[in-house]
């Protein structure tokens, strides 16, 4: 017999700002820029230090807008207590769809986790000395040698295994969200529209 049931109602809601828009594919420009000149770049750094400073001033682009934003650029909006955040796992193996305005509370979580990264990568990357005598971070005279020649530089390493792996899970939650949810998290991230339920 056929299902006759109707399709719950959706309405389109603005959901991600031009701000927050345009930071998320500069910083995914940048970052792929930073870390694949890291990798595979030059021996002179100059390029790898430029992305730099365009995902820093990014980084303070977004926390500013963290608190000064529109609704869902909001870190009040999307911060949610552990409640909340255990309840949204126990949702997510259901193929329906949470219809969080913004970011859901896992994703809201994770931003926290990607952008204290991406702080602690800059801040390693401006402060740190190879000692190679050409890729010298800017900001090296301000610590201590200890600082600058050892913890600095490897701390910039690990983060940045820690980056790959933080944005292997975003795009692996995409592309689940897609395919077991149907779920489109892509599109509002360029338009700034989402269908939610009503």
């Amino acid at each position: 017999m056929k299902d006759t049931a109707a399709a719950p109602a959706k309405k389109t809601v603005t959901v991600w700002d031009p701000v927050v828009r345009l930071f998320h594919w500069l910083l995914v420009l940048a970052f792929a820029v930073a870390w694949g000149l890291g990798e595979w770049g030059p021996n002179q750094m100059t390029w790898h230090f430029y992305a730099g400073y365009v995902i820093a001033g990014l980084l303070a682009v977004r926390l500013i807008w963290g608190f000064v934003g529109p609704r869902t650029a909001r870190f009040s909006h999307f911060l949610y207590g552990p409640k909340e955040v255990a309840d949204y796992l126990r949702h997510l193996p259901s193929k329906e769809s949470s219809d969080h305005v913004g970011h859901n509370p896992l994703g809201g979580w994770s931003v926290v986790v990607m952008l204290g990264l991406l702080i602690v990568q800059v801040v390693t990357g401006l402060t740190s000395d190879p000692q190679d005598y050409i890729n010298v971070g800017p900001l090296v005279g301000s610590v201590p040698e200890s600082i600058s020649t050892s913890w600095a530089p490897k701390i910039h390493e690990l983060v940045s295994t820690l980056l790959l792996i933080v944005v292997g899970i975003h795009i692996a939650a995409i592309v689940y969200y897609r395919a077991w949810k149907g779920v489109n998290l892509v599109k509002p991230m360029i338009t700034g529209k989402k269908e939610v339920g009503e």
